[in-house]
């Protein structure tokens, strides 16, 4: 394992994590789950896509949700850069690396460069969306979770250290990381660009694939509406882990699953990582306390489901779990 070091001046700079992009095969059904239960605010839609964002949000969407008669995928995740010199700059960059990288036209977003990151994941750098209205204070429509913002998303990837080595090399700052108990060995990372825990996670696993996605939450008592909603609208099935603590990131939490099987995460409460002395946390494989310090623990699911990337072949990891190891660990989940 090689812990990256901070890079200062990156290619280009990548300011956040900015919008999901996700197939469905219900539009109606996909956009009653995210607007009406967990209380996304739709920006925009039509027969084939619906645009979604958060309350406090000012971008047109950070979550699309695109008609397709096909098997469910992510089609992207996206990040937002500062200026059209960091877009430009970042396609140089692709280039010198041989990376498959086009430009691309989206709907609502300004000029959009494709590309597969070092994770093999598909991702979409754009440096613009339409401003809409921010609704923090529009309470009146506050309801389900109340959604925020969207914060990250989490990637089961099969070479953790190279999907960490290429995201600090753009200038993302590892906040914490899991490693094999007395090893160096690189089994999840947490970098981050906008100074709190993180805009992206890997995780080794199956991949690569979308593990989850997530949105913050203004209080505690939020999530625990989502899930009367949910309840309430007979979809409480959808719910599949939590409510929680997280040991990194110190998230209280709960986990859906959309009616395609995305999963997206609303949580609250976690730190901000700012300053250049601040050192990543390690935290051991078999220390559980990792994924939960407190609450029920996750079904054997959450650990090996997740949502294929379009058009990317799935790969077993690269590190294997240790037989005994593994076994301690699945039993003391459900």
């Amino acid at each position: 394992m090689t812990l990256p070091k901070l890079v200062l001046d990156p290619p280009f700079n990548v300011t956040r994590i900015s919008h999901v992009v996700l197939t469905v095969r219900n539009l109606e059904a996909s956009r009653r789950f995210y607007a009406d239960v967990l209380g996304l605010v739709v920006s925009a839609s039509d027969g084939s896509a619906v645009y979604l964002r958060g309350l406090e949000e000012a971008g047109h969407h950070s979550l699309v949700l695109e008609r397709s008669a096909d098997d469910p995928v992510c089609r992207a995740i996206g990040f937002r850069v500062l200026t059209e010199q960091d877009l430009d700059a970042a396609a140089s960059f692709a280039e010198a690396l041989g990376l498959d990288a086009t430009w691309c036209e989206r709907p609502h977003q300004g000029r959009t460069l494709r590309l597969v990151d070092g994770s093999g994941s598909p991702v979409e750098l754009c440096v613009s969306m339409p401003a809409l209205p921010r609704l923090m204070q529009s309470f009146d429509q506050f309801h389900g979770g109340s959604p925020q913002r969207l914060d990250h998303v989490q990637v089961a990837a099969t070479d953790i250290q190279a999907a960490c080595d290429f995201y600090a090399a753009i200038g993302f700052r590892l906040t914490e990381y899991t490693a094999r108990d007395g090893t160096d060995e690189l089994w999840g990372v947490w970098l981050q660009r906008k100074g709190n825990p993180h805009d992206i996670v890997f995780s080794n696993g199956r991949g690569p694939r979308l593990h989850h996605f997530a949105y913050t939450v203004p209080e505690v008592r939020d999530l625990i509406h989502a899930c009367d909603v949910a309840a309430s609208m007979g979809l409480g099935s959808h719910m599949e882990r939590g409510p929680g603590r997280h040991g990194i990131g110190n998230a209280l939490f709960v986990y859906f699953r959309d009616p395609d099987g995305h999963r997206i995460e609303l949580f609250n409460t976690h730190y901000q990582t700012i300053d250049p002395e601040d050192v990543p946390q390690r935290w051991d494989l078999t220390d559980t306390r990792r994924s939960q310090l407190w609450g029920m623990p996750a079904t054997r699911r959450w650990f090996s489901e997740a949502t294929p990337f379009e058009g990317r072949i799935v790969s077993e990891p690269r590190l294997k779990a240790d037989p005994i190891t593994l076994e301690t660990f699945l039993a003391s989940q459900v």
